[in-house]
């Protein structure tokens, strides 16, 4: 069960196998349980899984963000009884500045690229981050060339709805002067005719020594995962009774706990990926 937008992420990546598609804030019935589906605001298709049974309420977020997003709606939790959420950026240091600021910082590495007379290579997951950074970049009039993992997944991207402006797929090496490179983390940089400016992605940009651990000539801080304060928003939001947290620091529940807020951290088999 997934979304429209999942489902043909899905079959792209794992081929044609039957899913039953759920339209967000519309809830369907499984063995004896109220299924609803809400956006979280992570990438394409995200969401948050709302269950209903016996009058009480379980919601699992999986990844997301409350930050506004230029691709994807901004996420729309509801209240739960009990709250499983993400806490990846659960320590207080992980304070995402915001998109506009984030937006800014990457457009002056672009310009520091060409400055030293390099090509841009922005290093961004496939799906999600690439997307959103391809909408900046063009939003700011520039050219734009998608590696193939990413130029298939922006064309699911445009086929429910969301413009990402003009960008072309990379075929051999020749890139224009005027051209911004975005590749997946896991792709070879090709052995372009002019050296390579890596701008990386992530949220752990926020450390300064982020571009070297990360191996890049620099990293800007977006992100399509919830920061710290997000993480606190969305329980206050939410207002469970209790909060499961996974995919972060044990720190994080303890600071729920001091908080007052009831919250375990669980361990264990984690969600499977798709990109």
């Amino acid at each position: 069960m997934c979304t429209p937008e999942t489902a043909a992420l899905y079959r792209l990546r794992r081929g044609n196998h039957p899913v039953r598609e759920m339209e967000y804030e519309r809830p369907i019935e499984w063995n004896g349980t109220r299924l609803t589906v809400f956006p979280a605001g992570h990438c394409l298709g995200s969401a948050m899984l709302l269950a209903e049974e016996n009058g009480s309420r379980l919601l699992y977020t999986g990844d997301f963000k409350l930050r506004p997003s230029l691709t994807v709606p901004p996420a729309a939790p509801p209240r739960a009884d009990v709250l499983i959420t993400e806490c990846t950026y659960g320590s207080p240091e992980y304070r995402f500045p915001p998109r506009e600021e984030a937006a800014a910082m990457l457009l002056e590495q672009v310009a520091t690229a060409r400055a030293e007379g390099k090509i841009p290579v922005v290093v961004a997951y496939s799906l999600g981050k690439a997307q959103e950074a391809t909408r900046i970049l063009t939003d700011a009039e520039q050219a734009v060339v998608q590696h193939p993992a990413v130029y298939e997944i922006s064309a699911i991207y445009e086929r429910f709805g969301v413009a990402l402006g003009r960008y072309r797929r990379l075929e051999g090496t020749a890139v224009a002067e005027d051209e911004v490179v975005v590749l997946p983390p896991q792709a070879k940089v090709p052995a372009f005719e002019r050296p390579v400016f890596r701008i990386l992605l992530t949220g752990w940009a926020v450390h300064p020594a982020a571009p070297y651990r990360l191996q890049a000539d620099a990293a800007v801080p977006l992100s399509d995962h919830a920061d710290y304060d997000e993480l606190f928003a969305l329980i206050e939001h939410v207002r469970p009774e209790i909060v499961y947290c996974t995919h972060g620091p044990r720190a994080f529940v303890d600071r729920l706990l001091d908080a007052g807020i009831p919250a375990k951290h669980i361990d264990g088999p984690t969600q499977g990926r798709l990109f």
